[in-house]
């Protein structure tokens, strides 16, 4: 169906030049227009993001240092409760202390978190003071007020004791607006845990801050832990993804950029507190851009395409109208038969071209009752014998032994199959297609029983013998594999036990060469090898023949070549014993001319 589909669309374009000019106007006007759109689109893409990630680390950078001072006021606000005299007194009291010495200094201690509370500032609600050793807690905020005992530690201070840290921020697990800060006490001699003071506080406090960083509404800012979790986001619709999250955790910098799939995320410490302002800006904000311009090009491109398509037409038919008339005169020509064909007049180069193909025509004509079908046959049958040398099976074969190799032998050996097969194609294609040095045609049939070893190594048992000097005897191209291979597929393949192939070479002083390809395989019938030998006698007597079916087209039309090129007193013949084996013997003369490899 997609094949018909596509021969459907192509057709009109194969079969008019018309069209084709048609085709290459329009693309010619429009494909400039698409790619100067894509490139502006990508261009303010790239723009964009280049002023979104510049503006961002700055703003991301002094939204730290003021968040950072921020925290730092809140800190100093939690030394002065530590340095307090008021504090120090309270703590150096012993137990033996009379009870209206330890109500006077807790009082001294109350009415300073009192003092304290009411100079921090309407951001903080509430001051604790929690001391372990005297076992009481001081709360003092808007809405209470009091001097509690307790025997164990608070649940809020419970995981700045359990785990010894000297700093912790938690929200309020009853109110996401506030937060609480909290300091370990530590006492100098030791550094043990005394105490702690913590700071109730109102996460507004930075919003003001971190509005300054949103601005617009689809980004997000957020407070969060060193993990990248957020602890406070005042517009909480756009989180973070999962790999944001994963990305943020790996970090090692206190400041920087993350790009994911769909975000780029911009983050930076805040000191001293230990957390994170982190900024999400979704990628659509930067693609928007692109979006617009690209709009705009298509706008245009779709314009510029509707007014090239009709110039196109315009020109394409002004400039092709000759041209399709003269191919409407070619059509007339006859290079067989001779017929009569009206010519159109014209003086001009088209006309000109009319009156040379027409004498053209004639002298190919005289050409062709000549030499053109002796010559066509001879090139087919030459055709047929290159085409039908390299067989699929065998191919199959060889490539799914080399995938076996790999696994199973040692590297160099793979090598030196797959090398094999590397050069017997290279032969096959890079070889001239005439005449070719006999060694290079027995090189060629090594390559090929190396590959045959390696897959019947068990069984096969192969020798090479040549006999005088071959270095001036030439002969067709690809002649002896064809030979071989019928050897294996109607000899070996289908006997049991060990397989014998010998090729014997003999350079007598006359000029002659004999190659005697003898196995030792099931052999020919006698009605079968008497066909044969007819088959190879028959292409002796009309060498002008073109045989063309049978089982061992590879043999007769090697057969046929030589007869073409040395005569008919050259060429194969067949000798075979059923169950013994088979001989096929080749002969050619010591003949120049060749290409030389």
């Amino acid at each position: 169906m997609f094949k018909e589909l596509y021969r459907r669309l192509t057709d009109p374009f194969k079969r008019s030049i018309r069209n084709k000019l048609i085709l290459t106007m329009t693309l010619v006007a429009v494909l400039p227009v698409i790619v100067i759109t894509a490139v502006a689109a990508e261009n303010a893409r790239s723009s964009m993001e280049a002023e979104i990630k510049d503006t961002n680390r700055v703003n991301m950078n002094w939204a730290s240092v003021y968040l950072g001072e921020q925290f730092t006021r809140m800190n100093n606000i939690i030394y002065s409760i530590q340095i307090s005299d008021e504090l120090h007194q309270y703590l150096a009291l012993t137990q033996e202390a009379p009870a209206s010495s330890r109500f006077d200094e807790q009082k001294a201690v109350f009415n300073m978190l009192n003092s304290v509370y009411y100079s921090a500032g309407n951001y903080v609600f509430g001051v604790e003071l929690y001391l372990k050793e005297q076992d009481t807690l001081f709360t003092f905020n808007s809405m209470d007020y009091r001097i509690q005992r307790v025997t164990d530690i608070p649940e809020a201070y419970q995981e700045l004791f359990t785990e010894h840290r000297d700093f912790t921020i938690r929200n309020d697990p009853k109110d996401s607006s506030k937060f609480h800060m909290t300091r370990s006490m530590n006492r100098f001699e030791d550094q043990a845990q005394i105490g702690a003071i913590s700071l109730e506080i109102k996460w507004a406090e930075f919003n003001q801050t971190l509005e300054l960083l949103d601005s617009r509404g689809d980004y997000t800012v957020y407070i969060g832990d060193n993990l990248g979790h957020p602890i406070y986001q005042p517009n909480p619709s756009i989180q973070p993804s999962d790999e944001a999250l994963k990305l943020l955790a790996e970090t090692k910098h206190n400041a920087g950029f993350i790009r994911t799939a769909k975000e780029y995320i911009f983050y930076h410490d805040i000191e001293p507190s230990g957390l994170r302002v982190i900024k999400i800006v979704p990628d659509h904000v930067i693609n928007e851009s692109a979006l617009e311009t690209m709009k705009y090009g298509l706008v245009v491109g779709g314009m510029a395409a509707v007014v090239s398509v009709a110039l196109a037409a315009l020109v394409a038919w002004r400039t092709s109208k000759p041209i399709v008339r003269l191919a409407n005169a070619m059509k007339g020509i006859q290079l067989i038969k001779d017929r009569k064909v009206e010519r159109s007049g014209r003086v001009d180069e088209i006309g000109l071209l009319e009156k040379n193909l027409h004498g053209m025509a004639s002298r190919i004509r005289e050409h062709i009752r000549d030499n053109y079908m002796m010559n066509l046959e001879k090139q087919t049958a030459e055709l047929k014998a290159l085409q039908s040398q390299i067989h699929p099976h065998f191919l199959q074969n060889t490539l799914q032994m080399i995938g076996g190799m790999v696994y199973s032998q040692k590297p160099a050996d793979s090598y030196k199959v797959i090398r094999a097969l590397s050069e017997m194609f290279r032969y096959i294609v890079r070889a001239p297609d005439g005449l070719v040095p006999l060694q290079s045609e027995l090189d060629q049939l090594e390559h090929y029983m190396l590959i045959q070893k390696q897959r019947f190594a068990s069984r096969l048992e192969y020798k090479l013998k040549i006999n005088g000097e071959i270095r001036d005897y030439y002969i067709p191209k690809l002649s002896l594999q064809p030979i071989v291979e019928n050897a294996f597929l109607h000899g070996l393949e289908n006997k049991p036990g060990e397989w014998k192939l010998g090729i014997e070479v003999d350079a007598d002083p006359e000029g002659i060469v004999t190659i005697q390809i003898c196995d030792n395989g099931v052999g020919m019938e006698p009605e079968k090898l008497t066909e044969m030998q007819s088959r190879l006698e028959r292409i002796k007597r009309q060498t002008d023949r073109v045989w063309s079916s049978g089982t061992s087209i590879g043999l007769l039309n090697a057969a046929s070549r030589m007869v073409m090129h040395f005569g008919a007193d050259y060429g194969i013949r067949m000798e075979s014993e059923y169950g013994q084996g088979t001989r096929v013997i080749v002969r050619i003369p010591n003949t120049t001319g060749g290409d030389s490899l």
